[in-house]
């Protein structure tokens, strides 16, 4: 099998067992989760936040939006503009997002546009992810692009049922520097 047929394997296995997972799971996952972040030093000192949108079948990152906020941070949100291209669209309301590509909320299109080189965190999504930052995402390759011009520190939010042992890589494909779950903080390399 190769390493594409083997993520493919692995997104299709974890994509249902997602599916599966209580929607009050999920929400309490994701307030956990925004509660670790928030406590994060690369979160205490960024002054702007590139956080994702959560679907139905992901740890709600409405806590955390709603915190980087109220904290007083610069707060992206991805925007689908072509297929696996997205930009940054700054949000300072949450009642503005509006159902976009996918059917994700997303920022209006004259959303201001959030430079990545301002970007001091990215909170990324995935379909699963292991303890040293492999992650795997839904395919459209938008994050693994994003993080191959990123510098800065990037997480990926996985509930702790997502967790796998060992996630396969393509040479494209790019790891987080933490993957938090509702229970810790995996730091890659450590």
């Amino acid at each position: 099998m190769t390493v594409r047929e083997e993520k493919e394997a692995l997104r299709r296995e974890m994509t249902a067992r997602a599916g599966s997972l209580s929607r009050a799971y999920l929400a309490r996952a994701g307030r956990d989760i925004a509660g670790r972040i928030a406590a994060l030093p690369e979160y205490a000192g960024a002054g702007t936040v590139f956080v994702f949108v959560s679907t139905a079948r992901e740890p709600d990152t409405r806590p955390l939006l709603e915190r980087a906020l109220a904290d007083g941070k610069r707060l992206a949100v991805p925007l689908c503009v072509g297929p696996g291209v997205m930009r940054l669209g700054a949000v300072t309301d949450l009642a503005a997002l509006r159902p976009g590509a996918f059917g994700i909320l997303e920022p209006p299109p004259e959303a201001p546009e959030v430079p990545s080189g301002e970007v001091d965190l990215v909170v990324a999504p995935c379909v699963c992810c292991d303890r040293t930052g492999a992650r795997l995402g839904h395919g459209g390759g938008y994050y693994d692009r994003f993080l191959a011009a990123y510098e800065g520190p990037a997480l990926a939010v996985c509930p702790e049922r997502l967790l796998v042992p060992a996630v396969p890589m393509e040479p494209w494909d790019r790891p987080v520097d933490m993957v938090v779950t509702e229970r810790a903080v995996f730091r890659r390399g450590f």
